[in-house]
């Protein structure tokens, strides 16, 4: 069998490629070489695989090769709809890949068209508004305080602990910089106060599972921090050399709230028709309600324990070392397309 990996590299510190946001964070999405030498090893398995970074000559690169099933890693670079660009040449040209689909990928990148997914199907998310001008921050009724972040990024990037917005001098300086920096539209949410987790998933269908939930401690931040899982507590504050001690899994909550949690997160996961996997943020609002923050189809899968990547200590809480998780992934997604399991393997459930 011979598997595709398409992937995008973080570029060295005195890389001349552009950073589209001007801001410090613009290639956090992207995987360092030990990732993705990671999954090349673990996808080594099920026979030779096929390097693909996911570059301007990706789709001649992919024509060429013709995998029997490309693993899907890339987040891509430029557009509100990059995450997406990769599947959608892979459908254009015939091959099969991991994950979910381009419309899925592009939804769930933008923050606010997945929000109103959500809400028309009665999964809980909270209040918010969509602003594109600063013009329109006069606008937004919300009661206080609010949080802001760019519509359409991931790992933390625009999120930052001084996004929380206490009165509308605070909105519209936040808003405004956000715009800037970020050249797309802001969300503005209602605050959840609530505890927040990270719902690792994996299948499709019926089948579709929870890993156990990782909990995030607030307390062990800075003093004075906004109790939010942002960009400073992913990739400034917590380092490998001095871990912070924020992650609990599995989460340390009852049975009723454990369930309570799963049950959004797997709602929001087939309302947005994702496929395969997908890590999905869930925090309590102040009724104790969880309520869907965002959806990530294409989660960090970092390999070193040390780095808190919170799909893999899911499923190490699950049981599963990396190699088991990324060989998961294959094997659901060639359940999906084929109907039937790998040759010679044994089908392989997520943990409940």
């Amino acid at each position: 069998m011979r598997i595709g990996l398409a992937y995008n590299q973080k570029p060295l510190p005195d890389s001349s490629l552009d950073d589209p946001s001007g801001a410090n964070d613009a290639f956090v999405e992207w995987d360092e070489p030990s990732t993705i030498d990671a999954v090349e090893r673990a996808l080594g398995l099920f026979g030779s695989v096929v390097r693909l970074e996911a570059d301007a000559l990706f789709p001649q690169k992919l024509a060429l090769a013709r995998p029997h099933l490309l693993f899907n890693m890339a987040e891509g670079l430029h557009g509100a709809n990059r995450e997406a660009h990769i599947p959608a040449i892979c459908e254009y040209l015939g091959v099969h890949y991991t994950g979910s689909d381009p419309l899925t990928l592009s939804l769930t990148l933008h923050k606010a068209r997945a929000k109103e997914i959500l809400a028309q199907r009665g999964v809980p998310t909270a209040p918010f508004a969509l602003v594109e001008h600063a013009a329109e921050i006069s606008r937004i009724t919300l009661p206080f305080p609010l949080f802001v972040k760019p519509v359409a990024e991931g790992s933390g990037k625009g999120i930052f602990a001084n996004n929380l917005c206490h009165n509308v001098a605070e909105l519209r300086d936040r808003v405004s910089f956000l715009l800037k920096e970020y050249a797309q539209p802001v969300l503005v949410e209602a605050y959840l106060p609530g505890r927040e987790f990270t719902v690792a998933i994996l299948g499709n269908g019926p089948d579709a599972r929870c890993l156990p939930l990782v909990g995030f401690d607030f307390t062990t931040l800075p003093a004075g921090a906004t109790p939010v899982y942002g960009f400073e507590a992913k990739w400034i504050w917590d380092t490998a050399e001095h871990q912070l001690e924020i992650y609990e899994c599995p989460a340390r909550v009852p049975d009723p709230i454990r369930r309570g949690i799963e049950q959004v997160a797997l709602a929001a996961y087939h309302a947005l028709g994702c496929r395969d996997w997908c890590r999905i943020d869930v925090r309590m609002d102040g009724q104790g309600v969880p309520n869907i923050v965002e959806l990530n189809p294409l989660p960090g899968i970092i390999p070193d324990p040390r780095m808190n990547s919170c799909f893999p200590k899911a499923a190490r809480a699950a049981g599963m070392d990396y190699d088991a998780l990324i060989q998961s992934v294959v094997r659901v997604a060639w359940r999906r397309l084929m109907g039937r399991e790998l040759p010679g393997e044994q089908r392989i459930e997520a943990s409940a």
